[in-house]
């Protein structure tokens, strides 16, 4: 993997760990102030179902960190695309049924970074 794709990944892998916090520690506390368009009475009641996409998002993290770790080059790259390509299909999604913002800040870099994979 080159140093750009590996660089992509890291600070892809950095978003989702910074997620997971958001999601599962600062739920209650910093969303209201980030998803506005949020009834604010709803953010406790919903803490739970937060928390297990956090978890989530840290399986990504996880994953994408696990990849710049593997010393097989053929295995490194098709682990970081795997991972990669959950966070774009999730990134679409989360498009599609939630925020238009989330493909900009989700699905565009872990295209940019498959992109990096691919043909650097």
């Amino acid at each position: 993997m080159s140093i750009v794709s590996m660089v992509l990944v890291a600070l892809i892998a950095l978003l989702h760990l910074y997620i997971l916090w958001f999601e599962m520690f600062a739920w209650t506390s910093r969303g209201p102030r980030v998803f506005t368009q949020f009834p604010e009475d709803l953010f406790e009641p919903t803490r739970a179902m937060a928390a297990n996409q956090g978890l989530y998002n840290g399986f990504l993290a996880a994953g994408l960190l696990w990849s710049l770790f593997i010393s097989d080059a053929h295995w490194q790259k098709n682990i970081a695309l795997c991972f990669l390509l959950f966070v774009l299909v999730a990134g679409i999604y989360g498009a599609a049924t939630a925020s238009r913002k989330i493909l900009l800040v989700q699905a565009v870099p872990a295209a940019v970074a498959i992109a990096s994979l691919l043909f650097l």
